[in-house]
């Protein structure tokens, strides 16, 4: 636990990818195996199942403290992390760096889970009498189920592959898919040549930059293929050895959430991985993406559901044909194997998302202008000589979303972040006129300046109504210019309506408070747009 705790500070001190990088690759070198497997597990998130609630923990962090809980949970709120609140309330330990391995913690924590709440909290005082501070935060962590450190799995890969002297592509492909420790071993997942049999084994996604600028500096418009910029989930269908899997971009198997898939086994070759988007869709056309979140989440997906949120499976790129990786070829050869594969699979679940024709980038322009008459987000243009690459990689692949929709909105509540900004209101609700009351629609934090962000938290703390725990509302002033892109109908929501990606376009210090929207405006651009 030493080493992995003193991984976590480094990487907690410092925002440099380098100096990152370097730390990750200094703690595999001086690690066990074991240890190291672990520590990629977390940081993937493979963590281990929370052995008891956070409101348990609160209590017993205030017991072991002798403070009153109500003084535990107001500095909760300041501190926004639970597992730092109880490594700075809890009183000091004059003890050495513990020396036991992070596997032997993590089993530890796992073998809490069944035992009485006495037995879990001896186990737990016992822990922490054990460990220093930075111990406890990591140890917490742990308990908490909420590990999250801010290492990507971009860095994860690049620093496996430094350590073991590997291909960096050839890392993030083993990295995929259903693994755990308990089921594999660190030679097997990451040195071994031999990958097993884990037939479900999903490819590395390749992302997309934003495109900012104008097309013309990507060249000669002939070398790059234009398609809609579908907006769904993205997906991988897979068929081997006549069973078909269904991965989702955040590695999450959701083969069981999407029944209309299981005719892939049959329609589908065994050696086939397709990429593309999981889009609800209905009558020819992609349906909001509020429907295709009513699936998302449920643990059994009903008659009803099937029948308000149908899928499709858009499909936009073959990785594996005939059983070979071909991901090396380019896009053009990529994308007539697929347009073969469609025409022959015939199944009304799998569609090709079809070319985007121009002549030249004025032409494309235009036609990006009416996306979301099509439905879709905006564009995206792919290098026609490109091979399928991993991660997000600038160049050969670019997403040109269209500009958000709008909307001037009142703020009405103040919270406070989290991480860095937990000292501050930073996550605000906003609201529209209805006649004369303020409506509540929606909730953003991100968007302005850190300047800015104190300059709110300073009107708030000054302009308090009310407070109801950790939320206050404030004296209604402060106009700000939502955007977002999408919108859709919710019964869910008082104003009736839910919006896709919200957040702060602007502080409208120009506006009075009675300036901003109505609900009526709202529910206009949701019959256009809905």
């Amino acid at each position: 636990m030493k080493r992995f705790a003193e991984l976590i500070t480094e990487l907690d001190q410092t925002t440099k990818t380098n100096v990152r990088l370097e730390a990750l690759v200094r703690y595999f070198e001086a690690s066990h195996e074991t240890d190291i497997l672990w520590a990629v597990a977390l940081f993937t998130g493979r963590r281990p199942k929370r052995p008891m609630t956070s409101t348990r923990l609160r209590e017993w962090a205030a017991e072991h403290a002798n403070i009153p809980l109500w003084l535990f949970e107001e500095s909760y709120h300041i501190v926004g992390d639970l597992a730092e609140t109880i490594a700075l309330m809890l009183p000091p330990n004059a003890v050495e760096p513990d020396e036991q391995r992070l596997s032997d913690w993590i089993t530890l924590i796992r073998s809490m889970q069944g035992l009485e709440e006495e037995a879990q909290r001896d186990q737990v005082f016992e822990a922490w009498e054990r460990l220093n501070r930075e111990g406890r935060f990591v140890f917490n962590k742990l308990l908490t189920g909420g590990f999250r450190i801010g290492v990507s799995q971009k860095m994860m890969t690049k620093a496996l592959a430094r350590y073991l002297d590997k291909d960096e592509a050839a890392i993030a492909h083993r990295l995929m898919g259903n693994w755990h420790p308990d089921d594999t071993s660190f030679d097997t997942l990451l040195r071994s040549d031999d990958q097993g049999d884990d037939l479900s084994k999903p490819y590395p996604f390749y992302l997309a930059y934003a495109l900012e600028e104008d097309p013309d500096g990507l060249g000669d418009p002939a070398e790059w293929q234009a398609e809609w910029k579908w907006d769904g989930i993205r997906g991988q269908v897979i068929v081997r050895d006549d069973v078909c899997y269904v991965w989702s971009r955040g590695e999450e198997l959701v083969t069981d959430k999407y029944p209309e898939y299981a005719a892939f086994a049959d329609a589908l070759p065994n050696g086939t991985v397709i990429d593309g988007e999981i889009l609800a869709y209905r009558d020819g056309v992609p349906l909001n993406f509020h429907v295709l979140q009513t699936r998302i989440g449920r643990k059994t997906v009903g008659k009803k559901i099937l029948e308000e949120a149908p899928v499709v499976f858009m499909a936009y790129d073959l990785l594996e044909w005939e059983g070979k990786d071909i991901r090396e070829e380019p896009l053009t050869t990529r994308r007539e194997h697929l347009e073969t594969l469609v025409k022959q699979s015939d199944g009304s679940s799998l569609l090709l998302s079809p070319v985007v024709a121009f002549d030249d980038w004025a032409s494309l322009t235009e036609t990006r202008t009416q996306s979301r008459e099509h439905y879709a987000e905006g564009l995206m243009l792919k290098r026609k000589s490109a091979p399928y690459q991993v991660g997000r990689k600038r160049g050969d692949w670019w997403k040109w979303k269209v500009d958000p929709l709008t909307i001037d909105a009142v703020m009405i509540y103040a919270m406070r972040g989290h991480g860095r900004r937990a000292n501050l209101y930073t996550d605000y609700t906003f609201a529209v006129h209805d006649g004369g009351q303020l409506v509540p629609f929606t909730k953003a934090y991100s968007g302005l300046t850190d300047k800015e962000f104190r300059a709110v938290d300073a009107f708030v703390k000054q302009n308090t109504i009310e407070r109801f725990g950790p939320v206050r509302s404030v004296t209604p002033e402060l106009v700000f210019e939502i955007a977002f892109e999408g919108i859709a109908e919710s019964k869910r929501h008082k104003s009736g309506v839910a919006l896709r990606f919200p957040r702060m376009k602007r502080w409208r210090k120009d506006k009075k408070m009675e300036e901003a929207n109505t609900l009526d405006d709202l529910k206009a651009l949701l019959k256009q747009y809905g």
